[in-house]
């Protein structure tokens, strides 16, 4: 039987790039996805919505469920995996992946936009989990994962884009203290990040073309979270992992099948040496 076959997987900022990525590779599995996204009608410049990504899941083999979702809102974010456990009877997995993101110094971000960073990456990442861990606690080999990177008190880090570093920062935070917290439930907290940049609408809009075209797909980071989900979650706990690490540790050689532009070596992400 595949490993998520019959789980349900709550997943934020699921209507695009390596959101989608995960609800579709969990989907090959039978599971049931949550698809949760601001996006329910097409945007403007960027592609995908909640529903287009649905049907994805659907036709890859699982079951789908649409919601419309802001994650700053604590009572949306509530009635969301009430919604999620009442439709598919629980809750096993919850990806925190709605994230967003300004890289621009101290006197170029407007509080509005630290605002914003701090409402989706911090607070999203701790209501979500608040909300969903009673399901997760009744669950059979629960996880919680957070995309965001491995803490590092480097000033190199900070220097360019402080409010954007801590508000990541915030949330590889909440997964340092949720492991400890839970884990004599069992309850896995992890973080993952990936070793190069990825291909995302993020990239797109926030780096050169050079570097969108040497970056690595989201299906990197999809297999990644996956080999994650298989792991007991016991005992793998309180880690924060890197895509391409975790995928050599289940036996996989070849990245050039990630690559955008196979033949161009990938630039490593931000916030890892």
């Amino acid at each position: 039987m595949p490993a998520l076959q019959g789980k349900t997987v709550f997943i934020t900022g699921a209507s695009r790039g390596i959101g989608r990525a995960i609800a579709l590779r969990c989907a090959r599995d039978g599971a049931n996805i949550v698809v949760t996204a601001k996006t329910a009608t097409p945007h403007a410049r960027l592609p995908g919505t909640i529903h287009e990504v649905a049907e994805e899941v659907v036709k890859a083999g699982g079951r789908a469920l649409a919601i419309q979702l802001d994650v700053r809102d604590e009572e949306a974010v509530a009635a969301a995996a009430q919604q999620a456990a009442a439709h598919f009877g629980g809750i096993d997995i919850l990806i925190n992946n709605a994230s967003a993101i300004q890289l621009t110094g101290t006197l170029e971000t407007p509080a509005k936009r630290f605002d914003l960073m701090f409402g989706v990456n911090v607070r999203g990442t701790f209501i979500c989990s608040q909300a969903c861990l009673p399901f997760l606690a009744r669950a059979k080999n629960p996880h919680i994962l957070t995309l965001s990177p491995p803490l590092s008190m480097k000033a190199k880090w900070f220097r360019d884009h402080v409010a954007y570093t801590m508000a990541k920062y915030g949330m590889s935070m909440c997964t340092l203290g949720m492991a400890e917290e839970f884990r004599a439930q069992g309850i896995a907290v992890n973080s993952l990040w990936p070793r190069t940049t990825i291909a995302t609408a993020a990239i797109a809009v926030n780096f050169p073309e050079a570097i969108l075209k040497a970056s690595r797909k989201p299906d990197i980071m999809a297999d990644a979270a996956y080999a994650i989900f298989k792991r007991d979650s016991r005992t793998a706990s309180g880690n924060f992992y890197v895509d391409e690490a975790v995928l050599r540790e289940e036996g996989v050689t070849d990245f050039d099948v990630y690559a955008v532009t196979p033949g161009i070596k990938p630039y490593t992400d931000l916030f890892l040496d």
